[in-house]
């Protein structure tokens, strides 16, 4: 039983939040709703081949086909117009997710230079956490010398909770690594 995989939820994360909280019913109990992955590739209004090639990483990186995002309105200074494809993003559920879950914590995270541990203030008012790695290239799906353009990657974990409280525990007792207090 691996550390952030669903039957790890299961088994240990999930009956520690019942009791910690005091929840009465098994369905209180919070969890992983889904995982959001998003690349913004502002350097594809000029090339192409950049947000092609994000999209493959991504692909990659998640086990699932990456969309092109697009511009939801026209920014003058940045010479972006109104639905100009500019990003990448997947949304992963289920297995796909607990999958991608484990590989970023046991394997990508620990890849990354100087880290000192991810934010505990991350939290949205709905117990969602979002954080940014800057290099795509901490997975090892990623080949380093195929990579054109180092991009960062923004990811979202929601959660079925809207306490911040909550959603802390959970991805403390699933394995992410937060700064020590």
């Amino acid at each position: 039983m691996v550390v952030g995989s669903y039957e790890y939820y299961k088994q240990k994360a999930a009956p520690a939040i019942k009791q910690d909280f005091k929840l009465a019913s098994a369905m209180a109990v919070p969890r992983l709703h889904k995982i959001v992955l998003n690349m913004g590739v502002g350097a594809a209004k000029e090339n192409k081949n950049l947000l092609t090639n994000a999209l493959n990483e991504l692909t990659l990186i998640s086990g699932q086909k990456a969309l092109a995002t697009k511009a939801k309105k026209a920014i003058s200074q940045f010479k972006i117009r109104k639905d100009m494809e500019i990003g990448a993003a997947v949304t992963l559920r289920g297995k796909k997710m607990y999958d991608f879950f484990c590989r970023l914590i046991h394997v990508a995270i620990p890849r990354v230079r100087d880290f000192n541990g991810l934010s505990r203030k991350s939290f949205d008012q709905h117990g969602n956490y979002t954080f940014s790695l800057k290099e795509q290239i901490v997975f090892p799906e990623i080949v380093f010398d195929k990579v054109d353009k180092i991009c960062g990657l923004n990811i979202t974990i929601v959660t079925t909770t809207d306490s911040r409280e909550m959603a802390l525990r959970l991805l403390e007792l699933m394995g992410m690594p937060f700064k020590k207090k």
